[in-house]
């Protein structure tokens, strides 16, 4: 479990920042994707009346899943990187 006692902010900061970028590109390759699956480009504003609920639901659950498990993925990677001793030996 994390730490709460205000410790190093060092961590907490490469973590924001891993999660931002992955944030940005796999929101970019899946726009890419959905569009080459679809042809059209993947609606911006669900709520318009304009947008079927299909589209608007599958676009929602594929960017909500996708940026959400690589962002997870990016922090705990760039965390676990941060963790190790400085001789590159993984913690036990």
């Amino acid at each position: 479990m994390a730490k709460k006692d205000g410790g190093d902010i060092a961590p907490a900061l490469l973590g924001f920042v891993a999660g931002f970028a992955a944030e940005y590109v796999t929101r970019k390759a899946l726009t890419f994707a959905w569009t080459r699956a679809t042809g059209e480009e993947p609606p911006t504003d669900l709520e318009s009346p304009e947008v079927g609920l299909g589209h608007a639901l599958g676009w929602a659950v594929v960017a909500g899943v996708g940026v959400e498990v690589a962002r997870v993925l990016a922090v705990r990677a760039a965390r676990k990187g941060m963790s190790r001793p400085a001789g590159g030996e993984p913690e036990a």
